[in-house]
């Protein structure tokens, strides 16, 4: 096998394994396709090219797939755990991506506990979230903290599983 069908090949190995990880996108992916198997020296310099152009294309279209995603909390708790860490990484890696966005950091609790108990344990959390994203590198000023609480439930269940999915912090992008 020559040496440009060796580079083509892992030029499009790459992308296609990135690929595999946007596959649920809602933005659709660039497609590559494989370059001609014979080509002379100045073509095959061009395919190099544009093989880098392409690799470029689609590491550029992944990191726009990814998107802001809700982190959980343990119960009674306003720590970021290793779960909420990697997606804080993701959340913090879009926020890099889109630079003219700013996100408001929604936090919230289960039902259990008092109002007030709740809008101030929302406040920790979203606050807690807020300074992950910052020692990320993410501008403090494109972010914004707000608790609600106990009042506005992800499932309106009363049991643990109910429980869990409440017990998290949103991130809405503005």
């Amino acid at each position: 096998m020559s040496n440009v069908n060796k580079v083509t090949r892992r030029a499009l190995f790459v992308p296609a394994l990135l690929l595999l990880g946007a596959c649920c996108a809602s933005k659709p992916i660039a497609r590559v396709s494989p370059q001609p198997a014979r080509q002379s020296s100045q073509q095959a310099t061009a395919s190099s090219t544009s093989a880098s152009s392409a690799s470029a294309a689609v590491a550029s279209a992944s990191a726009s797939a990814v998107s802001l995603g809700d982190i959980f909390f343990e119960f009674d708790r306003a720590n970021i755990t290793p779960e909420s860490e990697a997606q804080l990484k993701k959340n913090a890696e879009w926020m890099a991506v889109n630079k003219t966005k700013s996100v408001t950091i929604e936090g919230h609790c289960d039902e259990r506990g008092t109002a007030e108990y709740n809008m101030a344990l929302g406040e920790r959390r979203a606050e807690s979230a807020k300074s992950g994203m910052k020692s990320l590198g993410v501008d403090p000023a494109r972010m914004s903290a707000v608790s609600f609480g106990e009042e506005k439930p992800f499932d309106p269940g009363h049991n643990e599983d109910a429980w869990a999915k409440n017990r998290r912090d949103h991130f809405i992008a503005k």
